[in-house]
Parts: structure tokens; sequence; C-alpha cells
């Protein structure tokens, strides 16, 4: 499939009347746990298209151009509205919250299971450990708070237990930044994954940094605003990975293209009738939105869109479901590493072989012990209430260290 060569309306035709902006919201008991899942990769992939066209606005003094970012932002505004409305009024912040973690996990493993680009990889394998573990304290949090088993949300795809702990994920902001990929070099599929794991891990960020002043308890609150500093680490790290030499014109195109490719794979892999409906219709929309893009930049920079996307076939289409096997062997072999900027030839390294006066230590001593921290905080008291910590896990950790259900773990990949 390539959406270059699709049929398409013209751009003055894809506003959505305000009556299309408030959909049916899906059933949260009846609903496919990779359809929710979905909804909020789409809202995020809008968020990440309406943000990157202002900032591209406030760059530019083309009038023809900033008419245009105008006109299409308005569009993708409606369309993350409509979106955003598909989560039913019933579902909790937290039942919610489990499903941007199952998101961040099944995402990211299957974005690097079929990755080649080894910086990628790494990138995705290194934060993939992370947002498992924050599964695990959200997990936690709800069995206390509500009672309610995490399990049945993720539908039992996507185990629950720790990752890399969050109270080791706290790092000097400079070694989460990675070397960047060379768009001329790089494959199509790369550069979607950079494109599309940044628009997810920003639109966790914001939805943390957000929602944790709503929580009804003091320990939610903390632990949102804690996890909300880590996810703003992976939206550091993850838009590194980016050419940042692409012009802003090759840049909205490849946001465009990435927004095709992605609204195409969801409705290949929908089971929602409805909302199969509502990305299909969505993908016919960017379609056109990406035509407009590149009409731009041949107009002004006398680029072609084969320059950004090559021969524009969509490379493989993501498809969401379980990676059980990938984590666990990722976990088995990389939980202890950190990051670490200061050596350019690996950046990621076992804590036991950094240096005792690494940058590393001396912002974990400011960012507080980690007895006191909300992560830590939220498994010590589910094993205080509930007598051990809860889980759903298909056999025993990979991780030895981290099989105790009676006493969380707070020096694997902190301590030498």
């Amino acid at each position: 499939m390539n959406p270059i060569k699709e049929k398409c309306k013209s751009l003055e035709n894809n506003f959505l009347p305000l009556k299309k902006m408030y959909p049916k919201s899906y059933n949260k008991e009846k609903t496919s746990p990779y359809t929710k899942t979905r909804v909020i990769l789409m809202n995020g992939t809008e968020f990440e298209s309406a943000w990157f066209m202002h900032q591209f606005a406030r760059h530019c003094n083309e009038p023809e151009i900033c008419a245009a970012l105008a006109v299409v932002r308005r569009q993708e505004q409606q369309q993350q509205k409509r979106i955003s409305c598909l989560k039913p009024i019933n579902e909790s912040i937290l039942e919610t919250t489990v499903a941007y973690e199952q998101l961040a996990i099944d995402l990211t493993a299957v974005l690097a299971r079929h990755e080649t680009d080894e910086t990628n990889i790494k990138a995705l394998n290194f934060a993939l450990l992370e947002d498992f573990d924050h599964l695990y304290r959200f997990a936690n949090l709800l069995m206390m708070d509500k009672g309610e088993d995490a399990a049945k949300l993720v539908g039992k795809y996507t185990e629950i237990m720790p990752g890399r702990p969050t109270v080791a994920e706290h790092r000097y902001p400079a070694d989460d930044v990675k070397k960047p990929m060379n768009a001329e070099k790089a494959s199509l599929y790369s550069k979607l994954v950079a494109s599309t794991i940044t628009a997810a891990e920003q639109q966790t960020m914001n939805y943390y940094m957000n929602i944790a002043q709503w929580y009804k308890n003091d320990l939610g609150r903390k632990l949102y605003a804690e996890i909300a500093m880590i996810e703003e680490a992976h939206v550091s790290q993850y838009e590194s990975l980016k050419d940042p030499n692409m012009t802003w014109l090759e840049m909205w195109v490849m946001h465009e293209y990435c927004e095709c490719w992605l609204y195409y794979s969801a409705m290949q892999d929908e089971s929602d009738e409805s909302i199969k409906k509502i990305w299909s219709e969505h993908y016919k929309m960017e379609v056109s939105h990406l035509k407009t893009a590149a009409k731009l930049l041949k107009k002004y920079e006398n680029k072609t869109f084969e320059q950004v996307c090559g021969s524009g076939e969509f490379p493989q289409l993501l498809k969401l479901g379980g990676n059980k096997d990938y984590i666990r062997k990722v976990l088995a072999e990389t939980i202890n590493l950190t990051a670490d900027n200061t050596v350019k030839i690996d950046s990621y390294k076992d804590i036991k072989k950094i240096p005792d006066d690494h940058r590393y230590f001396d912002y974990q001593k400011y960012m507080g012990t980690p007895d006191r921290n909300p992560s830590h905080l939220v498994i010590e008291k589910a094993i205080e209430r509930l007598g051990e910590d809860y889980r759903y896990q298909d056999s025993e950790h990979p991780v030895k260290e981290l099989r105790n259900r009676k006493q969380d773990n707070v020096k694997v990949a902190r301590t030498k």
C-alpha cells in the first residue's frame, strides 16, 4: 500500500462536523485491550501532529505554508477530539493508566522485534523494562484502591511483575540523549519507529503530568508525579533518535506519512467495527494531508516525497499483541543496565561497570532515598495490606532478585 498514490478528497473537504466529533464510546467491559491501546496510540499521534504544526508555524514566515498548516492542524485537532471521546465516562483514571502502560510495553516490544537498527533496538529495550515496571506499580495501586485485578484489564496478554525498579530509573538527564539517525541512510521503518514511539511516550508523559493532581489520595498523586518524570526521560531519549537535520517541511511529510501508516495498520487490525470505520475515515484524511505537505515540499525546497519516504510503500505494518517471551528475554539479559552518555561508544552500561563517581549516583542522592519514593511506598503498602505484592505472571520471574513478593527490591540496576 502506498498512500501517496491513493485517491482522496481535497483538503478543504476534510473537516468534521461537531456531531461526528463525539462518537459512541467503547464498552470497557467487552472491548479488546488492544482496541483501547490503539485509541491511546492514535490520540497521542494526533496530539504530536498538532503540536508539531504549531511549532512549525512559529518558525515559518511563508504565508502559504502557514495557511496550509492551520487548515491541516484544525482537522488533526478534530480527529484527536473524536478519538479521545472513544474512552467511556465510566473508565477510571487507573483503568486508563493500565491501558497506557500496556500500550507502552507491547508497542515498544513489537517495534523492537521488527527493527534492524541497533541504536533504535537498544533504546526500545532499555525503556521497555521501565514501562514494564510502571505497569506493576500502578497495578498494585489499583488493587489497593479499587480491589481490581489488572490482569483482567490487560486480557492476560501482558504479564504484570517488576521490571527495572522505578527507583533506579532516575538518571542525570543528559544521559538519556542518544545519537540521532541519518534520515538519508536510515530505513523507512526505522524512521517510523522513532516517530511512533516518541508520540506514544509523549502522550503518556502528558497524561501523567496532568492527571496527578486529580487522583484521590496523596500516594497516587505522588506516584503519577514520579513516573511522569521517567516518561519525560523516555521522550528525551526517543526524540533524540530522530534526525534533527531534516527541514521543517521534510519533518511535516514524515509526520503525515507516519499517521497514514498508523491509521492503515489500525484499520487492518481493528476488531471493533465502529472504531474501524473511524480509522478508515481518518486514514483517508491523512492521505490528503500527506499530499498537501508533499506539494509544499516540492514547491519551496524542490524536493520530492520520495526523497523523504522512498517509494512510499508501507513497510511492516504495526500489529499490537502480546510479547511475553520477548520481554522475559530482555528482562533476563538487560535488567542491570543504566544510561551512560559520558562514553559515546556504548551509552548503556551495566550498573556495576560505571565508576563510583558517576553522575548517576549523585542524581540518585538528589532525588531522595528509595525507601521514601512513591514507587517503592506503593509496593510496601501493598505487601502490608495484601500479604504480598500484586502480580500476574505465567511462571517465576526471569530475574532471581525480583522474585520475592514480600519485599520490594530497590538495589537492582541501582547499586553496585
